[in-house]
């Protein structure tokens, strides 16, 4: 296959002076140019940095994905963790009143659960929209995927002996429940 020049000149297209003018001006550039050099046009370079620039925005684009990705993947561990470890309410009797969201709200547990959720043994969770009572081991670990997620969690004091307690025969008055 003949070249473009050689393919011009057959065609009448292009004379035989302007086709060695030509070469013999290509062959001075290469030879100006020191060794180990490439000629590198102008639209070359704009096509590498608009490549560049589009691995770039690739490579942000994959790590908010990543991101939202284990967002999703942590949220899916807390609801696991609530629907194993969740306590049963249905015989709640007792208001149990707390704040979240700057608001005020009520869900009814038995009295041996206000107990425990007044010594820390026993902790509310907000989760898909509900609020769910489990234990306070199960309220750590979800505390460490989310913080938000875990709504009351008192502290345990260092003198709660449990089911030693020595006032465990006194009645709290009902007054004192807010």
């Amino acid at each position: 296959m003949a070249s473009l020049q050689d393919q011009l000149l057959k065609a009448g297209l292009a004379d035989e002076k302007k086709a060695k003018a030509i070469r013999n001006e290509k062959k001075k550039q290469r030879k100006q140019q020191p060794k180990g050099t490439v000629q590198v046009s102008e639209a070359e370079i704009r096509a590498r940095k608009a490549r560049e620039e589009k691995a770039e925005r690739d490579r942000q684009l994959n790590l908010e994905r990543q991101k939202e990705a284990e967002k999703k993947a942590i949220q899916a561990q807390i609801r696991q963790l609530v629907n194993t470890n969740r306590l049963d309410r249905s015989r709640g009797e007792t208001s149990y009143q707390f704040v979240h969201d700057k608001k005020i709200k009520k869900i009814f547990v038995d009295d041996k659960m206000v107990d425990q959720l007044s010594r820390g043994r026993l902790a509310i969770v907000f989760v898909n929209d509900q609020y769910e009572i489990v234990a306070e081991g199960v309220a750590r670990k979800i505390q460490e995927r989310n913080e938000n997620a875990v709504v009351v969690l008192h502290d345990r004091h260092k003198d709660d002996v449990g089911e030693d307690d020595p006032y465990a025969g006194y009645e709290i008055p009902d007054d004192l429940m807010w």
